[in-house]
């Protein structure tokens, strides 16, 4: 596989707009004879634009619980409200048809409805209900957690009926390996269709299948002036402006819709409207949140780095090492002109997480930063949540809570370092400095 940039990435994506409305990959590129391996990106592509641009609600919802709410529910609820310790109140909370159930006082959860929800109104100790926990009251960050849970539909993935079992331990590697998404990608047989020459290739046949058995016909073709918008808000994020109009009408030349796409893959706006995307995956803020909001120093320049990568077409697999390994790579990018060491800032999305202060438990909220760093290099680089083995292994992926702590044991040997990625180069005894590091590293793994 060639290295592929990000810009390519996009490009191909782009490329293949056809005028009925739809994307396809590649198409551009195969009429005019690029090698096969930019076709054979097409997949990578579809992945890196769904990736991106689509969130799926439910599977937030199931994040959050299991990284929030499952959490709590061990440690301040099953003792009481277990089938594996004891059933107080006829109520289970170990089991999502337990709380659909409720107890001897009825359902306790109504979803999307915390100010309705018994279990709420117990949490908080209103008046006129029974207290919960008896002896003690959680926090208001722990009640301000399960009123967002049940906000949000009240997401539980246990699927244990009452009286079953829950199954503890028994992690199967391989038994994993056979779930559906870690299925390597397979060729398939590409439909017969009678589309009177509408398909341009294998990948339409699909489409037109599909829409065949719906009974369906394709979308007429756009004209070029609504395709210009429409790559234009693609690529850029803005509408074409009337002189860009006037200059694509005026080209009365083959191919001036593919000019248009180089152009805008040539402006600023490409790496300022892509770069967004990523930063919302990395959880980019400029503040830390919480209750002061205060503001989060130099966030701004992985920001900056982001729109220059994009619009440098950085190829992605340096991109993928920059954001790993930016601060310990050997040859260190540096910007053209400036000098500006890029690949330093490559790193600089992973302490992005919101900052608490007035921190009791140090250790707690050590472990709640490690946990952010993991998050979110899962979730980019994997399409994982390993977060999710922080307390219990994986309810599917193959991952054990012995690989969380292994990773979290990798970040917690590292620490927030404010380096200088202005300096125009580095000096001969800086990498002397981290060459021997970098072999007295590889010599600890190797024994």
């Amino acid at each position: 596989m060639f290295p592929l940039s990000l810009k390519a990435l996009i490009a191909l994506y782009q490329s293949g707009v056809r005028r009925n409305q739809r994307y396809f990959l590649g198409k551009t590129f195969r009429r005019e004879g690029v090698s096969s391996q930019v076709l054979y990106c097409r997949q990578l592509v579809g992945i890196f634009c769904v990736f991106l641009c689509l969130k799926g609600r439910g599977d937030e919802g199931v994040h959050f619980f299991e990284s929030k709410v499952r959490p709590l529910l061990e440690e301040r609820c099953l003792k009481c409200h277990s089938e594996a310790k004891k059933v107080k109140g006829g109520l289970l909370l170990d089991r999502k048809q337990g709380w659909e159930l409720g107890g001897e006082s009825g359902p306790v959860i109504v979803p999307g409805k915390p100010d309705e929800s018994l279990l709420i109104k117990m949490v908080k100790q209103e008046r006129g209900v029974e207290a919960m926990p008896p002896k003690s009251k959680l926090s208001d960050e722990e009640i301000g957690v399960l009123v967002k849970w049940v906000e949000m539909g009240a997401p539980d993935p246990r699927n244990e009926k009452v009286g079953q079992k829950i199954r503890k331990g028994g992690f199967d590697l391989e038994g994993r390996k056979d779930w559906w998404s870690l299925q390597p990608v397979k060729g398939v047989e590409v439909p017969g269709v009678k589309d009177g020459g509408w398909a341009r290739e294998d990948l339409d046949r699909f489409l037109f299948r599909k829409l065949e058995e719906k009974g369906w016909s394709p979308a007429p073709e756009a004209d070029e002036l609504t395709l210009l918008r429409r790559v234009s808000v693609a690529l850029t994020g803005l509408a074409p402006s009337e002189e860009e109009l006037v200059k694509f009408l005026s080209d009365n030349r083959k191919g001036r819709y593919e000019r248009a796409v180089d152009r805008l893959l040539g402006s600023k706006h490409f790496g300022e409207h892509w770069a967004r995307h990523w930063m919302d995956v990395v959880r980019y803020g400029e503040s830390k949140a919480f209750e002061q909001d205060y503001w989060m120093q130099g966030a701004w320049r992985y920001r900056d780095y982001l729109i220059r990568a994009f619009n440098e077409d950085l190829p992605f697999d340096q991109f993928v090492k920059e954001a790993l390994a930016g601060d310990l790579l050997l040859e260190q990018r540096r910007e053209k002109g400036s000098g500006r060491n890029e690949s330093l800032v490559g790193t600089g999305y992973l302490f992005l997480n919101d900052g608490h202060h007035g921190v009791v438990d140090l250790h707690e909220d050590e472990a709640r930063v490690m946990d952010s760093a993991i998050d979110v290099v899962g979730k980019a680089f994997h399409g994982l949540t390993i977060s999710c083995a922080r307390c219990h292994d994986h309810k599917f992926d193959a991952i054990a809570d012995e690989d969380y702590y292994s990773l979290y044991g990798i970040f917690r040997s590292s620490r927030l370092h404010y380096a200088n990625a202005e300096e125009g180069n580095w000096t001969k005894e800086r990498e002397s400095d981290l060459s021997g590091a970098y072999e007295s590293f590889v010599g600890r793994m190797r024994e």
